[in-house]
């Protein structure tokens, strides 16, 4: 059964006070005497009634709620960024409102609109591929933190991961085991974080003098398919290769599938190295070297820009690194 629901006259009917009073002890308690305040708290509880903590804080100007935008709920890496934002705010006076971008242009800008509907004090984005002119600013805008990006051209704050050194460190890792013929699947190659990636590859070969055998670099979209893919046309092409770099680590578990089904030993014939540390990488036949990005580290460093922000103070934007997890997936070359 519905009951009515409490209202602050109710309240100041069953105390024997003033709503005005009432008021008070909700949003200024120290204003009004101990005996009054005490009976508005037992009838309070007596009638069951719950404060609306969030008309409270939008009558002071404030919600107490940070936005937070994704890419694709489920995906691993966004979801360890979230999941550590979310820890961090448990120590704070804010609460997390999500909102998914999907990967998809439109949808991250109407994400972003949604959540400011919702009166959010700040926004944090992650990912996502907005342009400097496309995101919020001004002396009165929510403030913005993006994260796992850098953006060239905006002069808000930052939380990003140096994919350049990423994707070097990976090819590195490969040509001191030996290797020469070291192909590559890439990210989307419109995405910033593919492109840097990529980058790292090139200057890695290019400062151990290896020539770049550009049929060797298949343009992936970072899900396993594409590593699947980029086997069998290598393959099929008959190119050579002992070693392989991967955009991130779906990619290499499909480029390990598909040596698998071709009776390739990985990594007796084949090494392979990837990008995220993804939970299922250490349970790869066999254990998948690979880069682990910082994503706990990210969501706090989130936290803490936007809480200083509200807090009126200024904070400057983070580049992180990867960290090389050596497993069993690269043998050395003789």
């Amino acid at each position: 059964m519905r009951t009515s629901k409490v209202t602050i006259e109710d309240i100041a009917g069953r105390a024997g006070v003033s709503k005005a009073t009432v008021s008070r002890v909700l949003n200024r308690p120290t204003t009004v005497t101990e005996v009054k305040r005490e009976a508005v708290k037992v009838a309070m509880n007596e009638m069951g009634f719950k404060p609306n903590q969030f008309a409270r804080s939008l009558a002071n100007g404030h919600s107490n709620t940070i936005g937070i935008v994704t890419q694709n709920i489920g995906t691993s890496f966004y979801d360890s960024i979230a999941r550590s934002i979310i820890q961090s705010l448990r120590q704070t006076q804010y609460a997390p409102i999500f909102s998914d971008g999907m990967y998809e242009h439109d949808a991250e800008n109407a994400a972003i609109n949604t959540l400011l509907d919702r009166q959010v004090d700040a926004v944090i984005v992650l990912g996502g591929d907005l342009t400097p002119d496309e995101i919020h600013g001004g002396e009165d805008a929510v403030p913005m933190v993006m994260v796992a990006r850098q953006i060239e051209g905006w002069n808000g704050v930052c939380i990003g991961v140096d994919n350049v050194a990423m994707g070097y460190n990976a090819t590195k890792h490969l040509i001191d085991a030996g290797h020469v013929q070291i192909a590559h699947v890439t990210g989307n190659p419109s995405h910033e974080d593919a492109v840097n990636r990529e980058k790292g590859y090139r200057k890695a070969l290019a400062e151990a003098n290896i020539p770049i055998d550009e049929d060797l670099i298949f343009p992936g979209n970072f899900y396993g398919q594409a590593g699947v893919l980029a086997v069998e046309s290598w393959l099929m092409r008959g190119k050579s290769f002992s070693a392989v770099f991967a955009a991130n680590d779906l990619s290499a578990f499909g480029v390990r599938l598909a040596l698998s089904r071709r009776n390739i030993r990985v990594p007796d014939e084949v090494s392979i190295v990837g990008i995220d540390d993804k939970i299922e990488s250490a349970l790869m036949p066999p254990p998948l070297t690979t880069i682990r990005q910082p994503a706990d580290a990210m969501g706090e460093a989130a936290v803490k820009a936007v809480t200083t922000i509200l807090s009126g103070k200024k904070t400057e934007s983070v580049l992180m690194q990867g960290e090389l997890i050596v497993r069993e997936s690269v043998s050395r070359r003789h």
